[in-house]
């Protein structure tokens, strides 16, 4: 099935928000956190969410993939492929904190065309889609027109391999010169690029799953999205980097500097 570009963010924040119902019942109950073999945890809400997306999506559009965080692929050759992480940000739900998210995207044939990113305990829903701008909760987002380092304000997350690497020397030269330093981390601080309240993100150890739904709503809003190399967003990126035009171009140039 050809889904319309309106009919498959309908269904995706129809999605989000059956997930949202199991999130929340748990959110702040007495749970049991497993920890999965890549080190991360995992609770009943992560599971019992992501049936819930998968439902909804199944139902809508059964000749689709999926690929979610906590059943892995169905369908994976197929020309539609959703990507689910029904809870990212697990460590923040079972620390009793807001800045958790259930993210859902859609990849046609290799491209994302459209996320929906919400963020229950925050009463937070944004949505992107190719071509029809990006939205958090029924306001159109744009993001800033900060162009130089020095006037920026800068949120970094999840720097562990960064930090393992020769270009932490070049994020040190960045954090420098820039304005404001923050650490928002997971969706909340691409809500904010995207809304222009924050002006750049720098992120590794990342999944496509973490960022796919937010790589749609950054570039809606007038934002580019890619790795620290600028190489596309893809299954396999692990990094990000993202801004406006002007200031990405010149953090780019700044990673690429020998260290």
């Amino acid at each position: 099935m050809n889904p319309s570009i309106e009919q498959a963010v309908e269904t995706a924040i129809e999605a989000a928000r059956a997930a949202a119902i199991p999130i929340l019942a748990r959110y702040h109950g007495d749970f049991e956190v497993e920890i999965k073999a890549d080190q991360t945890p995992v609770t009943v809400a992560d599971r019992e969410a992501e049936q819930a997306i998968r439902k909804v999506l199944g139902e809508a559009f059964a000749d689709h993939g999926i690929y979610g965080e906590e059943y892995g692929k169905d369908q994976p050759d197929a020309e539609y492929l959703w990507l689910v992480d029904p809870v990212d940000g697990t460590k923040s739900f079972v620390n009793g904190t807001g800045l958790f998210s259930t993210q859902i995207a859609l990849m046609h044939r290799g491209r994302i065309v459209l996320g929906v990113s919400n963020a229950p305990a925050m009463d937070e829903l944004a949505w992107a889609a190719r071509g029809q701008g990006a939205w958090l909760n029924g306001e159109r987002l744009a993001i800033s027109s900060t162009d130089t380092i020095e006037a920026a304000h800068l949120s970094v997350g999840n720097l562990v391999s960064l930090a393992r690497s020769p270009r932490w020397a070049n994020l040190g030269r960045v954090v420098a010169r820039v304005n404001r330093l923050r650490g928002y981390g997971d969706f909340y601080h691409y809500h904010r690029l995207a809304a222009g309240q924050l002006d750049a993100v720098v992120e590794s150890d990342v999944n496509i799953l973490d960022i796919a739904a937010l790589s749609v709503l950054v570039e809606e809003a007038g934002g580019v999205f890619t790795d620290l190399e600028g190489g596309p967003i893809d299954l396999e990126t692990t990094s990000v980097l993202a801004a406006n035009a002007p200031l990405h171009g010149v953090l780019l140039d700044a990673f690429r500097e020998a260290p």
